[in-house]
């Protein structure tokens, strides 16, 4: 069964985004006039090359980095009204889990901010630490757990308040590819069970295939959404879904638009 989309209610609606910083005295601009819908429910990646602003724009969504101009609503509200509210997500390239805390601890920090009482934060918890495969880690520490783990802790984590969106910077982009792999059928796992709209960075078109309903290709600096890909082939996908035709015929068609974009930049 594929996600629930509601096209006349878009979770995340960008118009006219810019975003200028200054940088060794210099003026630099990272996004230019960048317009992008996402739509409830669905999954969406961002690629791109290095520098192109991916991650400006994903922090951006996150109220993270404050444009320089143009509006940006999260389910019709500002990212900082959404943020506030704790209804946005937020999964980095690491982990960024607190060492001093177990991972029980970790995953129900969040909802320890928030002053939601000690035994539904710990129901909470220990529901996501099984979605993710961590039961039986509980009590273990950030470091007596491997990368993949953390990570999936991470996840667990940015999942405990129950947001409208998550969203993930190149979470997977340091992992072995088997971890990846794994990684990768339990995110498909979670946004199938969820319905949570989530939108991914990754520098891997092949990543981007397996998982995304729509791939937003970015052009070099100064960023802006060049084209979008839409992929139709089935759900529920496996690692399996990656030998089909169609799977390598989206494949070709986001390498060839990477390409064009690099070479026009």
């Amino acid at each position: 069964m594929g996600s629930t989309v509601v096209m006349d209610d878009p979770a995340v609606q960008v118009e006219k985004l810019t975003l200028i910083y200054e940088s060794n005295n210099q003026r630099v601009e990272a996004l230019h006039n960048v317009d992008l819908t996402v739509d409830k429910g669905s999954f969406v990646s961002l690629i791109g090359p290095s520098g192109c602003g991916k991650s400006t724009l994903l922090r951006v969504l996150g109220d993270l980095l404050t444009p320089t101009s143009g509006q940006v609503l999260i389910n019709r509200k500002t990212p900082r009204e959404e943020r506030l509210e704790r209804r946005i997500g937020f999964v980095f390239q690491e982990p960024a889990l607190l060492e001093w805390r177990s991972i029980l601890a970790n995953v129900m920090l969040p909802l320890e901010l928030r002053g939601t009482p000690r035994e539904e934060r710990e129901t909470r918890a220990h529901e996501l630490m099984k979605i993710v495969g961590l039961t039986g880690f509980e009590n273990a520490y950030p470091r007596q757990l491997s990368g993949g783990m953390r990570q999936r802790a991470a996840i667990a984590r940015a999942l405990s308040t129950r947001p409208d969106i998550l969203l993930m910077d190149e979470p997977f982009g340091a992992l072995d590819q088997i971890t990846r792999d794994r990684l990768n059928m339990e995110l498909l796992q979670i946004h199938e069970v969820t319905g949570i709209t989530v939108v991914l960075v990754t520098h891997s078109i092949r990543e981007a295939v397996l998982l995304s309903d729509r791939i937003m290709v970015m052009s070099p600096r100064p960023g802006r959404i060049s084209r979008i890909i839409t992929n139709d082939t089935p759900r529920p996908r496996t690692l399996e879904s990656r030998n089909s035709e169609a799977f390598d015929a989206l494949v070709r068609e986001g390498n060839r638009e990477l390409e064009k974009g690099c070479a026009d930049g």
